[in-house]
């Protein structure tokens, strides 16, 4: 039995590939029961690696029933699901789920407390609600690109699938406030998300100095395009990143530089003044930073209250004292891989915990029991298994 503050709801998952199972592990980690409703040829995640990191890392604490949908037997299993269930997510092209007769209302006439949420390329209507939606996509469309890379460099892919990720969290957020909704009301209601919605939003102030500013952002590289200084410095041995925003912070950078000229200096007197004068005032601060070692300048910066820190590679993230602290991963007993190490939640409550209770589950491991709970029988199982229903 599940635990944690989300145990009693009942999530049904029929999402695929990134936006959609991240949302629903946002649910089970803290303790939905969730059942992951995948064809009987499995969902082999992207590039079919079902075994791979990136598959196991989003599907834990889930128990997998495979279903033909297209099947009217497949199709009444569902609805018996749906009977029970508080919650149902599915990221199907906004066309495929009315086709399989599984669209919000149809399955509101079967249970109207269901909460039911959706997440898309481009939204459930609109000139380009039928185009199939993909994270890249998204952060075209959505400007993330153009603000992304080296001044001149052309339009650069952030390095994670941002607007695939932010649209299953955005949906998470959308599932937990309908559920909220849902005490007083007594009813469910379809929640909905993009990736290009999702990735518009993320660009925050980047957007505001457009809609608000009417100025379009262009790339900064790894200067920040309005605090300055902010960016990657020379190291001796490698880089760091300061965050010097703002007079009062700027004042402490100089002095711990041991360069407290620049503070007054014309041309780095002011926010305005920097702005205008970034590429003078990055070069004389790196021919400081670049004399000694990361790590001396990562002490001595922080000791003069400078927000600055290491650039890791990813073996040294993990390595970290305050990430290891900070105990963001958790090890789980797959039963064809062994022990496997997976990402967990950045939030924290004082009373509730999260949990990775389960490794991402086989193809229909849990048909049996799932359908055994429903009120099948082992003949009737067995008949819908000869004919492939599940």
């Amino acid at each position: 039995m599940a635990a944690g503050p989300l145990a009693r709801f009942k999530v049904l998952d029929l999402t695929r590939v990134r936006a959609g199972p991240t949302a629903v592990r946002q649910l089970a980690d803290w303790g939905a029961e969730v059942i992951k409703i995948e064809s009987p040829g499995g969902d082999g995640g992207l590039g079919g690696e079902r075994h791979g990191p990136d598959f196991q890392n989003l599907h834990r604490n889930k128990q997998s029933l495979t279903l033909d949908l297209k099947s009217p037997d497949g199709l009444a299993i569902l609805r018996r699901l749906v009977e029970q269930a508080d919650v149902l997510v599915e990221n199907f092209r906004p066309d495929v789920k009315f086709r399989l007769k599984i669209d919000y209302e149809t399955l509101r006439a079967v249970n109207k407390r269901l909460v039911y949420a959706s997440i898309s390329g481009f939204g459930q209507d609109g000139p380009y609600r039928d185009r199939p939606g993909f994270d890249q996509i998204a952060q075209g469309m959505g400007g993330l690109m153009s603000i992304t890379g080296l001044p001149g460099q052309g339009p650069v892919r952030v390095g994670i699938p941002v607007a695939d990720l932010t649209a299953g969290i955005f949906c998470a957020m959308g599932i937990l406030i309908a559920l909220l909704e849902r005490e007083q009301s007594g009813e469910g209601q379809w929640v909905q998300s993009n990736l290009l919605a999702a990735q518009i939003s993320m660009l925050d102030f980047q957007a505001a100095r457009w809609t608000i500013g009417h100025e379009i952002p262009p790339q900064a590289g790894n200067d920040h395009p309005t605090s300055i200084p902010t960016g990657v410095f020379p190291t001796a041995d490698g880089h760091i990143n300061i965050a010097a925003a703002g007079n009062e912070i700027y004042a402490r950078l100089c002095k711990a530089l041991g360069a407290p000229e620049l503070i007054a200096h014309p041309d780095y007197a002011t926010g305005a003044a920097r702005s205008k004068n970034r590429a003078a005032l990055n070069a004389a601060i790196g021919a400081i930073t670049r004399t000694r070692p990361s790590a001396a300048w990562i002490d001595t910066l922080n000791e003069a209250g400078v927000p600055c820190g290491p650039i890791y590679r990813m073996n040294e993230v993990f390595a970290d004292p305050q990430v290891k602290h900070l105990n963001l991963t958790r090890k789980v007993a797959h039963p064809t891989l062994g022990p496997v190490e997976v990402i967990g939640q950045p939030i924290t409550l004082s009373r509730s915990a999260w949990e990775i209770r389960s490794a991402t589950p086989e193809p229909g491991a849990d048909t049996e029991a799932i359908l055994s709970r429903l009120g099948y029988d082992r003949a009737a199982i067995a008949d819908l298994r000869a004919r492939k229903v599940v």
